[in-house]
């Protein structure tokens, strides 16, 4: 059944190259971490959420706003071919979200004051913790759909979501069609990641990612989640 309904729009992905040991706290039971070409990767990702429906019913003051979470690539051990995402933590500007996902997805939403400019090929989404944060990009590629076997696909092609409960690890589906995007060239990572994040993604405040990639975006679904 599904719980969400919406539409994600905009999206900016900042892909960093990290050492596994990074992450290992973080997998969740019975997932391993997944690679691209022999590299762990995590994502910081920024968009918009449109036409929110909880159950069908659309949620008055929730039809549009801001998303930026920090994300890595995981999949189940029992089923390799599922690819799938585990969040380090989500922003949203919207207080009764974290209560919702945070208690019913064992996810990591937390509410802080954020903004977003989108006009023509710029995008730019902003947040204020213990200072001002910005990811930015300009968009001046033709939007195509990933090639198979490509970064792109890797990064935007995940149906798939696992969480970390106290014990148990819940999984949930994310259906949408396949999205247009391309290569952002033009582009400004002004995030303090250790306050954002924790201190252990500190450093990446100081490392350059190795792609940045813009899609388009698409209507989205999400269903209940499952205990694996």
């Amino acid at each position: 059944m599904k719980f969400l309904t919406a539409e994600w729009k905009h999206l900016l992905f900042a892909n960093y190259r990290v050492q596994p040991d990074v992450l290992a706290p973080w997998i969740p039971d019975r997932t391993r971490l997944d690679s691209f070409d022999g590299h762990a990767f995590v994502s910081l990702v920024a968009f918009l959420f449109e036409r929110t429906r909880v159950l069908g019913i659309p949620i008055p003051l929730y039809g549009l706003f801001e998303e930026v979470n920090l994300r890595f690539y995981v999949s189940p051990i029992d089923d390799p071919s599922k690819r799938a995402v585990t969040f380090i933590r989500e922003i949203v500007p919207k207080r009764a979200i974290p209560i919702i996902a945070n208690s019913l997805f064992h996810e990591n939403y937390v509410a802080l004051p954020m903004s977003h400019a989108t006009r023509d090929q710029d995008h730019a989404y902003s947040w204020t913790n213990e200072a001002e944060n910005t990811f930015s990009g300009r968009v001046t590629e033709p939007l195509a759909y990933p090639a198979a076997g490509s970064i792109a696909e890797f990064i935007t092609e995940h149906y798939w979501g696992y969480s970390r409960g106290k014990n148990r690890t819940l999984e949930y589906r994310v259906e949408h069609p396949q999205w247009r995007c391309s290569d952002v060239e033009e582009f400004d990572v002004d995030v303090d990641f250790a306050a954002t994040y924790g201190p252990e993604f500190g450093f990446l405040s100081n490392q350059a990612p190795a792609t940045v990639l813009y899609a388009e975006g698409s209507e989205v679904s999400v269903s209940f989640p499952r205990r694996l």
